[in-house]
């Protein structure tokens, strides 16, 4: 199957998708910062470079796009119908990236939270958020 858009077209739309500072990772940090926690973001010094990085707490968070880290058993989630392989070698490495970078951050020390966007749609938002809070209150207990 042919691509819907020309080159320029895809081009110019895949240029507009960013990394840092998404819709999801922002309503995260509002929140957070909302509830009195102090954070970093992006931290290049640690491994996987955390979305946002709550220090005291010894907390990483990591905000995950749905398509981009292959998230399972989601509508997010859909294979796209043209350069099948390219994808999902794209997104299997994300995954195997994502793995990694949890592992050796905890090997490190770190208490690790991985969000998917869908999880901060609609109802389950506040669910999330206020998960996200408590898991963070239970880990400086810890």
């Amino acid at each position: 199957m042919a691509d819907v858009h020309d080159i320029a077209t895809r081009s110019y739309n895949m240029s507009r998708i960013r990394s840092k500072d998404t819709k999801p990772e922002l309503l995260v940090r509002k929140f957070l910062f909302a509830n009195g926690l102090r954070f970093k973001i992006h931290d290049k010094k640690i491994t996987g470079k955390p979305d946002i990085l709550l220090p005291k707490y010894k907390t990483a968070i990591f905000v995950n796009g749905c398509f981009w880290h292959g998230h399972d058993n989601c509508k997010y989630f859909v294979i796209p119908k043209t350069r099948k392989d390219f994808w999902l070698n794209k997104i299997e490495g994300n995954k195997q990236r994502d793995h990694q970078n949890l592992t050796l951050l905890k090997k490190e020390g770190w208490y690790v939270l991985t969000i998917f966007e869908c999880e901060l749609k609609g109802e389950k938002q506040q669910q999330t958020l206020t998960t996200i809070l408590s898991n963070i209150r239970d880990q400086l207990l810890n």
